[in-house]
C-alpha cells in the first residue's frame, strides 16, 4: 500500500458528523462492491472516542484511480474535501483496523429462545451478561441495502506496528491480518 487519499467530512446544520460519515462508509462499502475490492484499506486517524473528521483509503494508485473512477460519493461530495491521490510518507507505523463484534447479541438470544435451548432464568443472566459485556469501541451505523435494517460496525484499532503486515481487505475496507500505514 504506497498510495493514499484523505476524505475530510465537514458537518454543517443540516449533516451531523457521526450522521454523514455513517452515508460516506456505506457508500465506499458499496464501491468495494462494485470493485470487488480486497486490496482497498481504510483508517481514521484522528478517531478517540469517535471516529473522527477523517477516513483515510490506502491501496495502490490504480486502485485508487478505479475507485475515484466510479464517482462513489455522488451527491455527498459537497460535504466532503477529498485530496488527491498520495504517497504514503517514509518513516511511518502500521496499524491493523479491524471489526469488533459482542459474542453475545440480541439475535443470538432470540435464536436461543426460538430453540428451546436456554430457560427463562438462564434469559435473565444472558441479558445481564450482554449488557456488561458491551462493546465501547467507536463504531459505524449502517443501514442495508437488502432489508433495511441498521446495524453497528465497531472498529477495532490494533497495536502500532514498525512493519507492514500482508493480507487481504474485506469489502469495507477492514482487515483482521493485514495493517494499513498510519500516520
Amino acid at each position: 500500500m504506497n498510495d493514499y487519499m484523505d476524505i475530510r467530512i465537514k458537518p454543517d446544520a443540516e449533516m451531523r458528523e457521526n450522521v454523514l460519515l455513517n452515508k460516506v462508509y456505506t457508500k465506499f462499502h458499496k464501491a468495494l462492491c462494485d470493485l470487488d475490492a480486497n486490496d482497498i484499506g481504510v483508517g481514521f486517524p484522528e478517531y478517540r472516542v469517535k471516529l473522527g473528521s477523517l477516513m483515510r483509503i490506502h491501496g495502490e494508485r490504480q486502485r485508487l484511480d478505479a475507485l475515484q473512477a466510479l464517482n462513489w460519493l455522488g451527491g455527498l461530495s459537497g460535504y466532503c474535501d477529498v485530496s488527491d491521490i498520495l504517497p504514503v510518507p517514509e518513516q511511518v507505523k502500521y496499524r491493523v483496523v479491524s471489526r469488533v463484534q459482542s459474542n453475545m447479541t440480541e439475535a443470538k438470544l432470540r435464536r436461543l429462545i426460538k430453540r428451546g435451548s436456554i430457560s427463562p432464568e438462564q434469559i435473565k443472566v444472558y441479558k445481564a451478561k450482554m449488557f456488561a459485556a458491551g462493546l465501547d469501541n467507536p463504531y459505524l451505523e449502517l443501514k442495508s441495502n437488502s432489508n433495511g435494517h441498521k446495524h453497528r460496525r465497531f472498529i477495532q484499532f490494533g497495536e502500532l506496528l514498525d512493519s507492514c503486515t500482508e493480507g487481504e481487505f474485506d469489502q469495507f475496507g477492514l482487515s483482521k491480518a493485514a495493517s494499513i500505514p498510519w500516520f
